[in-house]
């Protein structure tokens, strides 16, 4: 390349840059520069108290449980939308009768907005008129309805279903492009030696398509992690803090208690934890594509 064509190059780069500095990076700079700030609505004047905000929310126990409850909120829904994902590709991929309407009845999930899969749940979930009560009801004969946002010890299983609800077109998506690529003479060789369905997903199926499954894993990871309109509008957080994750602390935090200088600091718990995982993705990417150009 020469040296016309690199500044070329950059020019043409250059608006992108300048937006993503402005919408990204700034926002980025000035949240970290405002968690070193003691700033909230009734006292607007930036105090600096350096690491003291860090120190504080730390050692708080409100911390320690938006922390685990992000750990759970993610793990529990990546795995089971991943899992879901990959059961339901296997099935669309099998060439059923209808195969075009069963994937255009799947993807309705991915389709609706996060708020209205929000409200249509919580609906759902509702103790008194909610359809998840009603099967629960006639199933287990049970005599009491069960109030699935309002128990600290249900919210966050509630949450998290609606999210793997919400979230497994995705994956199926991602796996059943991955699927429709396995080699077709292993499946056979697989067949001709005697093999079942379980052992030819294990030994071709899913070593086929790893690498797939380990980048669409990092990527939900991040995307679950960061997610918000779906507990925020269920829960607000609660109960009792109960499904309280990094988005929804830092919003009521900024938002609702105007305590600006704590909210930046969540933010910026949350922004390191999104870089490793950005990071992680990155390197999956790249051994991916390595792995592919040697074979």
């Amino acid at each position: 390349m020469t040296y016309k064509d690199r500044w070329l190059a950059w020019l043409f780069l250059a608006p992108t840059l300048v937006l993503l500095a402005v919408f990204l990076y700034y926002p980025m700079i000035g949240t970290f520069v405002e968690s070193f700030y003691s700033t909230s609505f009734i006292n607007p004047n930036p105090e600096f108290v350096g690491f003291e905000v860090y120190r504080k929310i730390i050692a708080s126990r409100e911390f320690s449980e938006v922390l685990w409850n992000s750990v759970l909120w993610t793990v529990g829904a990546v795995i089971l939308q991943n899992i879901l994902g990959f059961s339901t590709a296997m099935l669309l991929n099998q060439g059923l009768p209808g195969q075009g309407l069963l994937r255009a009845l799947f993807l309705l999930p991915f389709i609706l907005p996060g708020v209205v899969t929000a409200i249509l749940w919580r609906f759902m979930y509702d103790p008194q008129l909610g359809l998840v009560n009603s099967l629960v009801v006639r199933l287990s004969d049970a005599e009491n309805a069960v109030a699935w946002l309002a128990s600290a010890d249900t919210a966050m299983i509630a949450v998290i279903f609606t999210a793997v609800w919400k979230g497994f077109p995705f994956s199926m998506l991602i796996y059943l492009a991955a699927l429709q690529s396995v080699d077709r003479e292993q499946l056979e060789a697989a067949t001709i030696d005697g093999a079942g369905p379980f052992r030819k997903l294990i030994d071709v199926i899913i070593p086929s398509v790893s690498s797939v499954i380990l980048v669409n894993i990092v990527l939900t990871l991040i995307l679950t992690f960061n997610y918000f309109d779906i507990i925020w509008i269920m829960t607000r957080g609660g109960p009792q803090d109960s499904t309280h994750i990094f988005p929804t602390i830092i919003y009521e935090t900024g938002f609702g208690q105007f305590r600006f200088g704590e909210a930046a600091t969540y933010g910026v718990f949350s922004i390191l934890v999104l870089s490793v995982l950005v990071a992680l993705y990155a390197i999956v990417q790249r051994t991916t594509s390595n792995r592919r150009a040697t074979s």
